[in-house]
């Protein structure tokens, strides 16, 4: 079995209207093996290996239905098991992925095998290694009669982590997933700009961008503030604000010296660290301070080390979003709790036994690791790992609470002081970040710090969400859509309006028409085009651009009102549509001028690729009632309003849809020629003569004609005004500058 092409698909294709991978799949002499002729066994190796396979429901749509394919009378075969056991490994990894389907190609033995992915590197890889799990574990007879037979040193476990830590390294962080999350929720369209935790939320001039939870309203001087620990004490300091007392120091000796002024126990910690790295607390000794020191600057970019006095209380982080207290978590230090019988060790394997924990941030908890601080905490309580704790003693392998280090997270947002949430809100804006978490120390954060004490440790910028969105215990906090809420207010756009053309002929010209009056309706416009790329009538990147690639150069630009995407066949069966839905939408024609490539043979297989945009738009689909293929779309579109294109007068389905108020663009005759009519909600309204539109040549060039009436029926169904339609219909001119490579004429 192996793999002969494969496609990523961006967006909307054939096979769903969200991203998927398509892979040719020849199963050789697999073929003719189904699962239940490989045996029972096979299927038991295989489930012992991904219990998770039991909750697939497959054609059933119940939990165990996969399992009962499986081992049926009939079986399954090859290729719709490597669907479900590549589904099965993002699974592990993340992705919350769940559609596949496997059919024959009509080739014998070939399938095309669709799977649903997150991250394309991520689905990529998990196909493969789902390929490689299923030959091997294969009956040794069997793996004889493949062409290339399987590696004999293939270990699951090993490959497994080997993925998920690849798929960490691809996949969205959970505070970055969150957001992702939360945008979706609203409708809010996204854009990954790198493979790393870079989103653009929003099109053109309506976007937002996150990098992590650090946001395009993030002020670049608050972030530097807070990446300053000593500069954030003062500040929260010369405020009134409870801090701890700080000095800095640049060598051993001097923050020997500052330890022994503040006095014993101290904390010694970076100038500019994050996430708890190089952070040493309750140091008691001189020797302690001089490691600590030397683990910070390991961990720094800075020569000074902040030495500030040990206070004592529990870690709380404290989330303030916009101004507002939206979480609170009280985080616990990675521990093991001892049972008078085992090793510390052997308690570390059975937290990390919780299938809340994983590697990195896979899942909600991350497990514990026995590193240099493990050892020097144990060592400074003269424990190993081989000690044996008494019943109910709780050991720290980590000295602060960080869920990157093993901690766990309690949320007390329903319980926190008055007095301790203005502060926090205070803390926050002092520094001017939009998001802050603020790290507070305290014996009880349901008293208010004026009472009881406390200090705050740390002011964050870019705080993570994991501890909100999923404590270990209490209620988990939406946190993200706090940000949504800031980023994009309930009410205000996200989207700039998209008009999307396809058809086999005349795309390109109605694109340049539609665009042009845009553009003289007062709009900045994206458009691609089989010329290019234009923005705002700017040839941007020449050539063939009706691909995904080129509709998201136009939505990430910032300066963009308006996005006219006139979209191939090439493009949606190589990649799909790049936009997961658009406004509105036309189909010109189908005709048979594009057949025989990428399995495209006949006019209805034609038909059903450019259907797609008809299918993803919302408000109205644009359809040549001339063309019957055309007007068969209309039965596969969940757009609110359906436009009706003819250069008949008396089209019978036509008139008839008008009479039911629907939406039509017709061209009747007249006293003084072809007058196109438009036709809405019972209202009769003559647009122009096609004979004071300049591409018609005064009515003669029928093809511009119902290219006239295709944007006429878009802008209007985009909002344009009638007298903004008109003129641009009246201006928009045949020549090499507004429609080069098209029917232009030159006077000599």
């Amino acid at each position: 079995m192996k793999i002969l092409s494969t496609n990523v698909f961006q967006g909307p294709s054939l096979y769903a209207h969200f991203p998927v991978i398509r892979h040719v799949l020849d199963l050789g002499v697999l073929e003719e093996w189904p699962s239940v002729r490989i045996g029972q066994d096979y299927v038991d190796q295989l489930v012992e290996i991904l219990p998770g396979l039991k909750e697939h429901g497959c054609s059933y749509r119940i939990p165990g239905g996969f399992i009962r394919r499986l081992r049926e009378d009939d079986g399954t075969w090859m290729g719709h098991i490597m669907e479900h056991v590549a589904l099965e490994l993002q699974g592990i990894a993340g992705s919350e992925v769940t559609f596949g389907r496997t059919r024959s190609t009509g080739n014998p033995g070939e399938y095309n095998m669709v799977f649903q992915y997150m991250q394309r590197d991520v689905g990529l890889k998990a196909s493969e290694l789902a390929l490689r799990l299923l030959l091997c574990l294969l009956p040794n007879s069997l793996k004889k009669q493949l062409d290339t037979p399987p590696s004999a040193d293939f270990n699951f476990e090993e490959e497994r982590d080997a993925f998920i830590r690849f798929a960490q390294r691809h996949e969205f962080g959970p505070s970055t997933a969150s957001l992702v999350n939360a945008a979706k929720e609203r409708g809010i369209p996204y854009l990954r700009l790198n493979r790393f935790s870079l989103v653009q939320f929003g099109h053109g001039k309506y976007q937002r961008r996150i990098q992590a939870t650090i946001t395009s309203e993030t002020r670049q001087i608050a972030v530097v503030i807070a990446g300053d620990k000593e500069e954030t004490h003062t500040i929260l300091y010369d405020l009134g604000l409870p801090t701890t007392m700080q000095r800095l120091a640049y060598s051993e000796e001097e923050a020997v010296s500052q330890a022994e002024n503040l006095g014993f126990p101290v904390v010694v910690k970076p100038l500019d660290g994050n996430h708890g790295r190089g952070v040493s607390t309750n140091l008691i000794s001189i020797e302690q301070v001089v490691l600590g020191f030397n683990e910070a600057r390991a961990q720094s970019n800075n020569e000074a080390i902040i030495i500030e006095n040990y206070v004592t209380g529990f870690d709380h982080r404290m989330l303030v979003v916009n101004g507002e207290l939206v979480a609170v978590s009280k985080r616990v230090p990675g521990h093991v709790v001892g049972d008078g019988e085992k090793t510390i060790e052997e308690l570390v394997e059975i937290v990390n036994s919780d299938p809340r924990r994983g590697i990195g941030h896979e899942k909600v908890l991350t497990r514990l690791k026995f590193d240099e601080q493990a050892e020097r905490l144990m060592k400074e309580s003269e424990y190993s790992s081989q000690t044996v704790l008494t019943k109910g003693e709780i050991f720290y392998l980590r000295s602060t609470g960080n869920l990157s280090t093993g901690g766990t997270a309690i949320d007390l947002t329903d319980v926190v002081h008055p007095d301790n949430r203005e502060m926090a809100v205070r803390a926050v804006k002092s520094i001017g970040l939009d998001i802050g978490g603020v790290d507070f120390l305290t014996d009880d954060i349901t008293q208010s710090y004026k009472d009881i004490g406390g200090a705050i440790v740390e002011v964050n910028a870019a705080p993570g969400f994991r501890m909100h969105v999923a404590p270990s215990e209490g209620k988990p906090r939406d946190v993200a859509t706090s940000v949504m809420d800031m980023l994009f207010p309930p009410g205000s756009p996200s989207c700039i309006p998209i008009a999307a053309i396809t058809g086999t002929n005349g795309k390109t010209t109605t694109a340049r028409m539609l665009s042009y009056i845009m553009k003289t309706s007062g709009n900045t416009v994206g458009m691609t085009s089989t010329d290019g790329v234009y923005i705002d009538g700017h040839l941007t990147v020449k050539g063939d651009m009706t691909g995904p690639v080129s509709s998201q150069m136009v939505l990430r630009d910032p300066s963009v009102d308006v996005a006219v995407m006139e979209v191939a066949r090439g493009g949606m069966l190589k990649k799909g549509v790049g936009f997961p839905k658009c406004d509105v939408a036309a189909c010109l024609n189908v005709s048979a001028d594009h057949l025989g490539l990428r399995g495209i043979d006949t006019v209805e297989q034609l038909a059903r690729v450019k259907r797609i945009i008809i299918e993803i738009a919302t408000d109205t689909a644009v359809l040549n009632a001339d063309d019957s293929l055309c007007l068969e779309m209309a039965n596969h579109t969940k757009a609110e309003n359906i436009c009706y294109v003819t250069l008949a007068d008396n089209h019978p389905l036509v008139r008839k849809h008008i009479r039911a108020e629907g939406r039509a663009v017709v061209l009747e005759k007249g006293l003084n020629g072809d007058m196109i009519i438009l036709y809405d909600k019972g209202a009769h309204i003559p647009l122009l003569w096609t004979h004071l539109i300049p591409a018609t040549l005064e009515g003669k060039a029928v093809h511009n004609v119902q290219n006239a009436m295709f944007a006429a029926a878009l802008s209007f169904s985009m909002g344009v005004p009638l007298d903004d339609i008109r003129h641009g219909l009246r201006t928009f001119n045949t020549t090499f500058f507004q429609a080069p490579g098209r029917m232009n004429i030159f006077d000599d």
